[in-house]
């Protein structure tokens, strides 16, 4: 049993408790690193903690900016209780607040193209730079529209994602995926097109899926039919790391054929092979010659999630029909990792889910990054 924790009813003590042992983990020797004891995937408290502080300062994909092309392209989500409005205004994308400055109704749901957003409530109407346009009777002395512009959240755009933090403190972005475009430069990330899009809600904490899509440990047991031919554990391999990312090598087996032909700058390693990375917090990706895959993961309670995934095509380099055969893998590809997660939420409430030891730094390597940048970001 784990008797690193001590038992305590007081919340704050046992966050405390738990951001010791976050601490010591770290300190584990590069090749003795041990895996998080259950409770950092179930507890209420600790999970409070995580929102106030990493994920609310961390930088979040909320989707790709080919969805956002035209001049009032919008898409709609919430991220850790925040409601937020991404919209395009004329060159820049914005993330505002979608709450309305009057009474506080949303303003606008789902995803759509608008050239203003009008409140449902009092027909309160704003550009699509946020500016208050239009308030109906609002004539007291005290009112002024320019002190009633919709909220914003830092916003910006990297290898065609677009990220925003919740924080108006936002950690230099360029930092923390310093090396990225090292990595995946080549593919030509901004490039790709969406071809498709889908959200779902999985009954698991946000670090168990971090973790499960960044390590090639399980591709072979979990996927033996859709992913073990092209991508077994075996050729798996350690990828670089930066400040903010990690990532691994899916290679494929010799005498797998091409999976498109993608930019013309790729050697011949990254054509035979996916790149997978995650921009932390809550990013997941796995970019190869001809497809591109992007998980958003939006923390929802201690032990549920929002997963928004895309997929992504390089130009004209796959036809429909493969196109739908790729979406129908990833869908059964999803569906095999969330089955599994799902199943190890409820166990990891055990005693005994005290944390076991990582395997080798080329199949779980990236989960003690995670685990570090963890513990860097809970001590800053």
């Amino acid at each position: 049993m784990n008797k690193e924790l001590p038992q305590t009813n007081s919340e704050s003590a046992r966050v405390e408790n738990m951001r010791r042992l976050l601490a010591e983990r770290a300190k584990a020797p590069a090749d003795a690193p041990q895996g998080l004891p259950g409770i950092f995937y179930n507890d209420s408290a600790f999970f409070d903690h995580e929102c106030k502080t990493l994920l609310r300062r961390g930088w979040h994909c909320v989707g790709r900016a080919d969805e956002l092309l035209k001049q009032g392209d919008y898409l709609t989500l919430t991220l850790l209780d925040e409601p937020l409005l991404i919209v395009r205004d004329g060159d820049e994308i914005k993330a505002l607040s979608n709450v309305c400055r009057h009474r506080g109704m949303p303003l606008a749901e789902g995803q759509g193209q608008a050239n203003r957003f009008v409140c449902r409530y009092h027909a309160w109407t704003y550009g699509t730079d946020g500016a208050l346009l239009r308030a109906p009777r609002m004539k007291n002395a005290g009112f002024d529209p320019k002190t009633c512009k919709l909220g914003a959240f830092p916003c910006t755009q990297r290898f065609g994602f677009v990220y925003v933090c919740l924080s108006q403190d936002a950690p230099d972005i360029d930092r923390e995926l310093a090396g990225l475009g090292n990595l995946i430069g080549t593919y030509e990330p901004e490039k790709y097109a969406v071809v498709y899009a889908a959200a779902e809600v999985w009954q698991c904490n946000w670090k168990a899926l971090v973790e499960n899509f960044m390590e090639g440990y399980h591709l072979s047991v979990v996927h033996p039919q859709t992913l073990h031919g092209y991508t077994p554990t075996g050729l798996s391999r350690k990828g670089p790391n930066g400040a903010g990312f990690t990532s691994y090598f899916a290679n494929y087996p010799d005498d797998i054929p091409s999976r498109g032909a993608g930019a013309a700058g790729l050697t011949k390693e990254e054509r035979h092979r996916s790149t997978l990375f995650a921009a932390f917090p809550c990013q997941v990706v796995s970019v190869a010659a001809s497809l591109l895959v992007s998980l958003s993961i939006r923390p929802l309670t201690p032990t549920s999630i929002e997963v928004r995934w895309t997929m992504s095509v390089y130009g004209d380099s796959l036809d429909g029909d493969t196109i739908k055969q790729r979406i129908a893998l990833w869908e059964a590809v999803n569906l095999e990792d969330r089955e599994k997660l799902e199943a190890m939420q409820g166990a990891l409430k055990s005693v005994f889910a005290t944390g076991g030891p990582l395997a080798e730094d080329d199949y779980e390597g990236t989960v003690r990054d995670f685990l570090l940048w963890l513990a860097q970001q809970d001590s800053a």
